[in-house]
């Protein structure tokens, strides 16, 4: 019998020809290049999370549109989507490309010298991918270095592509890292800097103007992408001509995987699906970009990451969230330094979803009001749409590793903003294993009680009830890796305030747990105390009963009251 090849997993690829020659799979992605050139506007605009795949998606099109890669046509595409229907543009420009990711932004005049640098050295490199072309290259490239900025040298290339009749295909990926920088700056110096850059005659706004003129000579296609709108709304003051297909319906699917190709990608690769120890679909899917899309989407890189585990390892990963997913907190924390925007994000992480508009363009100033806030949320991949009628959306948190990051950001903001409150890695661990593998869940009560609770100021008790609670346990509970906890879990009937599963990697975890949350101020009396605790009581025994819970031994239930920030009792059921 004939044993199978598998192909590479293309963890970490983000080169299109790198991974067409060298055996990787390849989600076919190229179906898209016939629906963006089908367009009655050659200007796009994109934007997609961190990690979901836009750096590789750019190479493909460079790639497929590269007059220079006619030769590299059939063995790039050829059984491809796109090999078989090819479209009328393919290999007929020359790419003009920028990522803008490695700009510098320590300093305003730093930022000028980086940003005029890198545009002339792409417009040089340019000139040398395509000496073919143009009779005098050693005389444009002396003239581009002439030039004071590199931005004016945008005005050579288009010139001169224009004489020769070569049409270009710009390609500008991290449109937006110098915005995304100067917001973690968080201060005003960092506003303006970026108004400086941004309004009339600044050095961005010129950049952006000389490109739509050069749609009037030889630019005819350009891609912009990046993880944020936060700079389009300036920006386009002097390029108003792009047409936005970030929440087209017809792109939902344009990056990231459906169901439908991660089940190839295990058969192409040989991922072996009794390794697969955690529900994927929970755990990395549940993007969406239009309420009307067909499927929701994995995020690549969380996906890959896991596949990447099993395939090296020969066993079920013991990691469910790569590391490399971490998000910019600094980016977070300059904009919930606002009072309004921290309100909002504790309101998301306490209901699991919020309704909102999601709006496609604004400024940098506008991160401060709350739609905005909710829409940058959603643009970074914090959010995404659950349903969505007329004008607004229900948002929530997409799945399990988007929701790991934000409690371990909020469990970071609880210990390192405040310095009332307080985190001992070493004692914390203790309380949770003793919930964990003693069944004892008095000592990791106690901690949190002495640790975040009985140190809240008078302004944090105005808004202290079970959810406030919820949030708070939960957050530390996320800084160990024993247990999947889990708000709001559906026990039928019902849900329970926190589940702690056992985390699928640690299957040696005696106990998981069950915690019923009530909550009476300083003041209340025994009658009032005892209310409350019968009430979490019979929640308990209601989800005990159910279907999903019922006569599991390794279950136990807490029933736990807070009794201003100083108190709580505990009754086990």
């Amino acid at each position: 019998m004939e044993t199978k090849v598998f192909k590479r997993l293309p963890y970490g690829i983000s080169n299109f020809k790198v991974l067409r020659n060298k055996n990787y799979a390849y989600v076919d992605k190229t179906r898209f290049i016939e629906l963006l050139e089908n367009e009655s506007n050659p200007n796009r605009f994109f934007i997609r999370p961190r990690k979901f795949g836009k750096s590789l998606f750019l190479t493909m099109l460079r790639y497929y549109y590269d007059l220079n890669a006619k030769d590299e046509f059939e063995p790039l595409f050829g059984d491809l989507y796109i090999g078989r229907n090819p479209t009328p543009e393919r290999n007929s420009y020359a790419m003009l490309e920028f990522d803008f990711s490695g700009v510098k932004t320590a300093s305003q005049d730093n930022f000028v010298e980086s940003f005029s640098s890198y545009v002339q050295e792409v417009i040089i490199r340019f000139f040398d991918n395509y000496k073919n072309l143009f009779p005098n290259t050693e005389q444009l490239v002396q003239r581009v270095n002439e030039k004071k900025s590199g931005v004016d040298a945008l005005d050579t290339v288009f010139n001169t592509a224009s004489i020769y009749n070569i049409n270009i295909y710009l390609i500008i990926d991290e449109y937006d890292h110098f915005a995304n920088n100067l917001i973690a700056m968080g201060n005003q110096q960092g506003k303006d800097f970026y108004e400086t850059m941004v309004k009339a005659n600044g050095l961005v706004r010129n950049f952006y103007e000389k490109i739509k003129a050069a749609g009037k000579l030889s630019l005819r296609q350009t891609f912009i992408t990046g993880i944020s709108p936060v700079m389009l709304h300036d920006v386009t003051s002097g390029y108003n001509i792009a047409e936005l297909l970030t929440l087209d319906l017809h792109y939902n699917e344009m990056l990231g995987f459906t169901q439908a190709e991660v089940d190839a990608l295990i058969d192409e690769t040989g991922v072996e699906r009794k390794f697969i120890n955690v529900d994927m679909e929970a755990c990395y899917n549940g993007y969406l970009f239009n309420p009307d899309g067909e499927n929701r989407l994995y995020n690549p890189t969380m996906v890959l990451s896991f596949f990447k585990q099993i395939l090296k390892t020969g066993k079920p990963p013991t990691q469910i969230i790569d590391s490399n997913l971490q998000m910019d907190y600094g980016r977070l924390t300059a904009l919930i330094r606002n009072e309004n925007n921290r309100n909002t994000l504790l309101e998301i992480l306490r209901e699991g979803k919020i309704v909102s508009r999601i709006l496609e363009t604004f400024s940098i100033n506008q991160l401060y009001d709350e739609d905005y806030f909710i829409s940058q949320l959603f643009y970074l991949g914090l959010l995404t749409i659950k349903d969505g009628y007329v004008l607004m959306a229900t948002l929530c948190i997409p799945n399990y590793t988007i929701r790991t990051l934000y409690w371990e950001y909020l469990a970071k903001e609880i210990a390192g903003t405040s310095p009332r409150m307080t985190v001992s890695t070493t004692r914390l661990n203790s309380a949770i294993n003793a919930l964990a593998n003693e069944g004892d869940v008095h000592e990791f009560i106690a901690y949190v009680s002495e640790n975040a609770f009985s140190k809240l100021s008078d302004h944090d008790l105005r808004q202290f009830d079970e959810k406030y609670i919820q949030i708070l346990l939960l957050a530390y509970l996320f800084m160990n890796r024993l247990y999947i906890p889990m708000s709001e879990y559906e026990a039928v009937p019902g849900r329970t305030d926190i589940y702690l599963q056992r985390n699928p990697t640690m299957p040696d975890v005696r106990y998981e747990w069950i915690f019923e949350l009530k909550y009476c101020k300083a003041s209340a009396s025994d009658a009032e105390i005892a209310a409350q605790r019968e009430q979490a009581v019979g929640q308990l025994n209601k989800y005990l009963r159910s279907h999903r819970l019922k006569e599991r031994k390794d279950l136990k239930a807490a029933a736990i009251v807070f009794i201003g920030k100083n108190k709580f009792e505990i009754t086990e059921v």
